[in-house]
């Protein structure tokens, strides 16, 4: 790992991963200027993909759920172990999504996020010729996720390891250039792939 730069306030840092185009961010969300979560926004607009990794003081839920609108990776308290840290770098400049473990273990939030998909979705059918470029497995896997199953859940009924989940879910992400389980999501539903279920 290298450290490319570091930034007082959240314009230094979009202006220093302008420069810099760092494969991952470690970003706090209480930055003067520009807060944590506007940076996230402005740094997947310029450069979708750099995975970004949210560090917050106190655990917000709005905060949380605004983070995975916006495409950030992972979401850590700042008392996080160093060594935890590290590893979660190490993960989601390999593709990973590791900010569903925040969310997915909070049915209020979780609904939340599915009623987003559902929004995104609506109104936008596609032109294309309906072409899946997934495996029948992975339409699964993917299907379980927009129902709002973690890993562990979905490795539970598809009775597979939880490994198996997350190498389905970095093909899928891979397959279909998107960055997050969310982005892709949006993506199956506007294809008709997978269908939501209405409340």
């Amino acid at each position: 790992m290298t450290v490319v730069g570091e930034a007082a306030d959240g314009q230094g840092a979009v202006n220093d991963a302008s420069s810099a185009a760092p494969d991952i961010m470690l970003i706090d969300v209480a930055l003067p200027i520009m807060n944590g979560l506007e940076v996230l926004r402005s740094i997947k607009h310029i450069q979708p993909h750099t995975g970004i990794i949210i560090i917050t003081d106190q655990e917000d839920e709005e905060d949380l759920f605004r983070a995975i609108k916006l495409g950030a990776a992972a979401y850590f308290l700042k008392d996080v172990d160093p060594s935890v840290l590290v590893d979660a770098v190490r993960r989601v400049s390999q593709g990973e999504y590791l900010i569903n473990d925040n969310v997915l273990a909070r049915p209020l939030l979780a609904s939340r996020v599915l009623k987003s998909f559902r929004e995104l979705a609506v109104g936008e059918p596609g032109t294309e010729p309906l072409f899946v470029p997934l495996s029948a497995r992975e339409v699964e896997v993917l299907d379980y996720i927009a129902k709002g199953n973690s890993n562990k859940e979905i490795a539970r009924v598809l009775k597979i390891s939880d490994q198996t989940v997350k190498n389905h879910i970095t093909s899928i992400l891979r397959k279909l250039a998107v960055n997050d389980r969310t982005q892709a999501v949006v993506y199956a539903l506007r294809k008709g792939w997978i269908k939501m279920d209405p409340d």
